[in-house]
């Protein structure tokens, strides 16, 4: 069965991942940003639904390569989600380019024996096979991957391939542009899961505007219920038909 993986950024995407009964939930905050890590209360939310939640720890924008500090309170936030009752965490990081084995060794480590997921940080290594050998051995459960392209459903030759030398030893999920148009491909795949945050924007009340990245007219984004059950139900009606 190709699991859903739906990303949450507030409650009502929370509400609506528990009413479809997705199999987990990644929850994060400022998806716009590509997500970073949220906050305790949004933890404890996620985590009393009753869906999986897996917390994404990533402490800015921009690009993966973390100094010592970062590093260190990407640690301590790994030990603080599993503390409130996450069920597996999310990561990434690079270091001149190639994976960050030291960062991820020590999530791995205080992460208690909850998932650990390999974050789109993939992407960008220059060998994507290569990477997922080294990631199986550090211990990581899965990859969050578009095949090392922009969106998921432009690589689903590399995807394929990707299914095929995991072989079962490491979990394959694809992610970034996955939508109810496109998932039933992306499924047949055979990726173990896919990725969709299945969001809209929604006209906010007029005001002053906070932060460089604000949508016009105090707008926000938030969850698409009518997409998500769409993605949901496409997945489980591909998957009966097999």
């Amino acid at each position: 069965m190709t699991a859903f993986e739906m990303a949450v950024q507030d409650a009502a995407g929370i509400a609506v991942a528990a009413e479809l009964g997705v199999d987990r939930i990644e929850l994060c905050a400022a998806l716009s940003l590509g997500g970073l890590t949220p906050s305790v209360g949004l933890i404890e939310a996620a985590a009393a639904s009753g869906i999986p939640t897996h917390v994404l720890v990533r402490p800015r924008g921009g690009d993966f390569e973390y100094d010592d500090a970062e590093r260190a309170l990407i640690v301590d936030d790994v030990r603080w989600a599993h503390s409130l009752g996450a069920a597996g965490v999310v990561v990434g990081g690079l270091r001149d380019g190639g994976i960050d084995e030291e960062l991820v060794d020590r999530v791995v480590a205080v992460a208690g024996g909850a998932d650990v997921t390999f974050h789109r940080a993939f992407d960008n290594l220059s060998d994507l096979d290569a990477g997922l050998d080294r990631l199986a051995e550090l211990g990581v459960t899965r990859v969050l991957t578009s095949g090392g392209a922009a969106r998921a459903h432009e690589a689903l030759d590399v995807l394929r391939r990707l299914v095929g030398r995991a072989g079962g030893g490491i979990e394959i999920m694809a992610g970034s542009g996955v939508r109810s148009d496109n998932v039933a491909r992306i499924a047949a795949t055979g990726v173990d899961a896919v990725h969709a945050s299945a969001k809209r924007s929604v006209t906010g009340r007029p005001g002053v505007a906070l932060g460089s990245a604000a949508i016009d007219g105090g707008g926000y984004e938030t969850v698409d219920p009518d997409e998500a059950r769409r993605l949901f139900g496409i997945l489980r009606s591909t998957e009966g038909a097999r």
